[in-house]
């Protein structure tokens, strides 16, 4: 059911609690109901027990599924025979590419000609016909826009309120699986996602605390709540790009302010850090915008978690394979996990032995090492060695640096 409101000079179509209802009833059958997983790990770091929502085991790798499912069910008699248009480089274009290939109706995507190998084949295994046209997101929405015209039917990301339903759904089944739930985390972009869930979640339990999480590059959600209104920001670049929306949708943003209680800011970094911290201790594959709440968490006082029972909404898993690799060296860097040295040492028989005899001693296991003659400032008689050293923590690399100062070697630049 749908109310009306302002929108600017129009009207604007507000979601109730009634549609989601409808939306986890037509849903039941056609998507996963995925995981609540207790973490012992992240209950023991934070006292408090923490659990994760794995939307990152849906149909088609994230939480899209949903709200696509949903919109064009209930859309279907509205659509062509030209079928859906959408405009996405990441997992709404492969979330509405599955729900139309339900439906057997044909799918076009437009998407930035930059979007990546690994998206674009994931996204045509649906059925979908990819368009290649503009340099972001924006351009690429141009192009959908001029497609509507052309009689495709849109399928907006998340200012609908078909969308937000389906998207709510994820409410349900969290207090379903977990009555006595206090906290729900849930990264935060345009606002399709945080919307619906916190007005499901709200209308059937009002004591639950919403926290949304968006990125630190991209502040959209914050902002909109600043000047109480969605305003346009210039986002930068973000490992986050699934949350990285310039600006909140007009459905989503009353929704935001009536329901959310606090949105949270998180940086690269801790993002980062996240992501590496749910594949190696959970063996959980999340994107960005997926462990952004886990990265949000890490930052929280502990006293104010102590005791709750929290939810982690994992959004989504769809990681680019050629990105993995990079992102596990920058968590590991950022963890302290992997240390890059520059030592200089006597240019004589037997000094690059006394230091890699000191290194194994230390338990630093050495990933890469160049040993430099002849750079300009290694002086005539010394050489420079670079060495990649992966480490227990953070600690144990403190531990070694001070172990090579006591034994005579100087560290002369720890290395980004």
């Amino acid at each position: 059911m749908f109310t009306q409101g302002k929108r600017g000079k129009g009207q604007v179509t507000l979601l109730e609690f009634t549609e989601i209802e409808r939306a986890a009833e037509y849903l039941q059958g056609k998507i996963y109901r995925t995981p609540l997983l207790f973490s012992e790990l992240f209950s023991k770091i934070f006292q408090a027990n923490v659990y994760l929502k794995l939307e990152n085991m849906q149909i088609a790798g994230s939480f899209k599924a949903r709200g696509a499912l949903y919109k064009i069910a209930q859309c279907r008699r509205r659509i062509s025979a030209k079928g859906v248009v959408a405009a996405s480089a990441g997992n709404h274009a492969q979330g509405v590419a599955l729900a139309a290939q339900r439906q057997e109706l044909p799918c076009t995507i437009v998407m930035p000609q930059n979007a990546s190998i690994g998206k674009q084949l994931a996204t045509k295994s649906y059925g979908a016909r990819i368009i290649l046209e503009g340099r972001n997101l924006a351009e690429s929405l141009e192009t959908a826009s001029r497609l509507e015209q052309e009689g495709y039917f849109f399928i907006h990301p998340f200012d609908d309120a078909h969308i937000i339903a389906g998207q709510g759904t994820i409410g349900l089944e969290i207090l379903h699986q977990l009555p006595e739930v206090e906290e729900v985390w849930v990264p935060v972009g345009g606002g399709g996602l945080i919307s619906g869930v916190a007005l499901a979640l709200k209308s059937k339990k009002p004591s639950v605390h919403i926290v949304g999480v968006e990125a630190k590059h991209c502040p959209s959600a914050s902002e909109a709540l600043r000047q109480n209104r969605p305003v346009k920001v210039e986002p930068k670049q973000t490992v986050a790009d699934g949350i990285a929306v310039p600006r909140v949708g007009e459905l989503n943003f009353p929704l935001l302010r009536r329901y959310v209680d606090r949105i949270l800011t998180v940086g690269e970094d801790q993002i980062y850090m996240a992501m590496v911290e749910l594949m190696e201790k959970k063996k959980i594959l999340a994107e960005g915008s997926g462990a952004a709440p886990l990265a949000a968490l890490f930052s929280a006082p502990k006293e104010e978690l102590r005791g709750k029972n929290i939810v982690l909404l994992i959004s989504g898993g769809n990681v680019d394979l050629s990105l993995v690799g990079r992102i596990l060296e920058k968590g590991l860097l950022l963890s302290g996990r992997i240390m890059r040295i520059r030592v200089i040492i006597d240019d004589v028989p037997g000094s690059l032995v006394s230091l890699l005899h000191l290194l194994s001693g230390l338990q630093g296991n050495i990933l890469h090492i160049f040993h430099d003659r002849i750079g300009l400032e290694v002086p005539v008689g010394r050489t420079g060695v670079e060495i990649q050293l992966e480490t227990l923590s953070d600690s144990h690399a403190q531990d070694i640096l001070e172990a090579l100062e006591k034994n005579g070697f100087k560290v002369e630049a720890k290395i980004p």
